[in-house]
This record gives C-alpha cells, structure tokens and sequence, in this order.
C-alpha cells in the first residue's frame, strides 16, 4: 500500500489483512494535524487507505462506521486541526515495495519554506504517475523527501514541458494555490519557439478550447464553441528568418491551452509531437532539436500564507538554450 501526500503514516501506524491471515484487525484512531486539515473526510480516508475500493470507504461513511470526535459525519465534513478521527478495520492489498518511486536524480529545487517547494522541471518527466507511467515528479519527491507530511502538486505541467512546478508542503497553502489559479491571481509566463515570422508584439488569443479523446483513447483538445473560455497573451521576444521566440502569458489553464492556440493560428510549437508540423519536427531533430519547445520560466504570485509579493524565473534549459544560439550563429553567417 502506497500512502501518498499529506496523510503518510508509519507503516507500523497501517494496518493489513491478506487473504491468508483471514483474521480481525484493530481500529485504528488518527489526530489531524495542520497538513490535513481542510481536507474532505473522503479524500483524507482514499489517501491513507491507498487499495482500499473507493465503494468500501463511501460504505463505511454512510454506515457511520467511520467517526469524527465521537459523531458521524457526512462524506462532505472538512476536516479540522486537532479533529479525532475514528477509522474501522479496512481490507487492503499487502504492501507492494517494489512499487515505489526510485530516488534517482535529485530534482533541481527554485525555492522551498515550510509551506512551498518550487522546482524546476526537466523535460520528459512527467508530473504523476497513471496512463502507463509508473511514478513522477511527485512519487519522486515523496521518495527523496520521506520526512514532509504532504507533497501535493498546487497545478500540473505537461511531460514533455520543462520548467516552474509548485509543490504545496501544507493543506492550507494548497488551497490558497488553487484559489489564486481559479481566479487568475497567479502570472504564469511560458516560453515557445514557433517556425514562421510572427508580427504582433502583442496579441491577445481567447479561442474557446474542448477536450476530447482520440478513437484510441488518447487526450486531445480542439478550438470548439463547445469549449470552455481560455485567453492566453501573446508577446514577441525575438525573430529569425524562419523561427519567433515568443512568451506566453496563462490567463486560463486550459489543457494544451498555448499549443492548441498557436497551432489553431497556424504557429504550431516546434517539436510539439501532437499538434505540430511532424515533416518540421523530424528535421528539427537532425538539427539538434529533439523536444518540444515549452518552457515555464516565470511565475509571480502572493505567498499562499504571508501574503509575500513572489517572483521566480528559470532560465531556458541547455538544449533549448543551444538551439536559440544556433539560430542565432546561423543568422549572423548569413549577414
């Protein structure tokens, strides 16, 4: 059983039943601490009950089997600091240790307190685990990081987009974060190398943007009318002969919003592999480009908890980074 985010245990504090014990196991009592609280009743018991079905834990909420100080509570109860939480005997996988996240290579971190953790992301490693990828950038920190109570990601980045990834180390900073996200209180800026000469300096975009699935079930969004609201700004950085450098500014977050957006107004992101230019890509390859080129490299923001004006950026990654000089190499031979 894997325990993820705020509510990580003791392994000796979880309690099993495997189809050969076949015998009873004790109740088990929990105190919520600061991490946890502000957290649904359900979602707290689906996270310190990883295998458990989720049908079992709505069962034993309605059943009034699971207690808050004493009462009953509705799945809907928010969870308090200093709140006792009373939790039946639950029927879970054995413990799978192989299934854990490696360690490996230490995530480059931009900023941490008690209630942040900010991390430049590499490319090609994806946010969390599901879809046929075993582990994360979350699975991973929670690996390397043991001691934090809770790790949860306060917004997502798409795999194969490096940088600026926030990491929340409390509830209530977690909530805070979702809170600016929702309202637009979050400046979000991402830069992007498109082929072509794009001419504004500033353009703002808010095509409408509906997500769907692939007959073979592979996510994908289009500019629809049937789509939700999204407006991203765009802003000229620098140009070539056949290439724009431009920043992205996030009003929205829609899903693939910048790739979808250019792509629909015929600058498709270099290297992007699901709404590119596949004949551009594949000679971007041979000429040293092998991603797509996305990259988070500012964020501001109040903190969560002090109301601190927050500013971060990352520079672009080497091998985006070499790829800008190449262009540039290239435009100063040609005069």
């Amino acid at each position: 059983m894997h325990l993820a985010g705020s509510d990580r245990v003791n392994r000796s504090q979880v309690y099993f039943m495997t189809p050969i014990e076949g015998k009873s196991i004790a109740v088990r009592h929990e105190r919520i601490d600061e991490a946890a609280a502000g957290q649904r009743i359900d979602n707290y018991l689906l996270r310190i009950a990883k295998g458990v079905p989720k049908s079992h834990i709505y069962r034993i909420l309605r059943s009034g089997e699971v207690r808050v100080n004493g009462g009953r509570v509705q799945q809907t109860y928010r969870l308090a600091e200093g709140d006792k939480v009373r939790i039946p005997p639950l029927r879970v996988a054995e413990p799978q240790r192989d299934a854990l996240a490696p360690a490996g290579k230490a995530l480059p971190v931009v900023f941490e307190d008690d209630a942040l953790l900010i991390i430049d992301k590499p490319s090609g490693k994806a946010v969390h685990g599901g879809s046929g990828i075993s582990y994360g950038v979350i699975e991973q920190l929670r690996v390397q990081r043991p001691e934090l109570r809770m790790l949860e990601l306060a917004h997502r980045l798409d795999r194969e987009t490096s940088g600026l990834l926030i990491v929340a180390k409390k509830r209530s900073a977690l909530t805070a974060l979702h809170d600016m996200l929702r309202e637009g209180r979050m400046e979000k800026r991402y830069l992007t190398l498109v082929p072509g000469r794009w001419n504004n300096p500033l353009q703002h975009v808010k095509f409408p943007l509906f997500k769907y699935l692939t007959p073979g079930g592979e996510r994908r969004v289009r500019v629809s009318e049937e789509g939700k609201a999204a407006h991203s700004i765009m802003r000229l950085v620098k140009r070539w002969r056949d290439y724009s450098l431009l920043e992205v500014e996030l009003k929205t977050g829609r899903t693939h919003q910048i790739r979808v957006h250019l792509a629909h107004l015929g600058f498709p992101l270099c290297g992007d592999d699901k709404y590119g230019d596949f004949a551009l890509n594949k000679r971007l390859e041979r000429e040293g480009l092998k991603r797509m080129f996305l990259h988070a490299a500012q964020l501001k923001f109040n903190h969560p908890l002090s109301g601190e004006a927050m500013s971060f950026e990352a520079p672009l990654p080497e091998e985006l980074q070499v790829f800008v000089d190449a262009l540039d190499a290239a435009e100063g031979a040609n005069g």
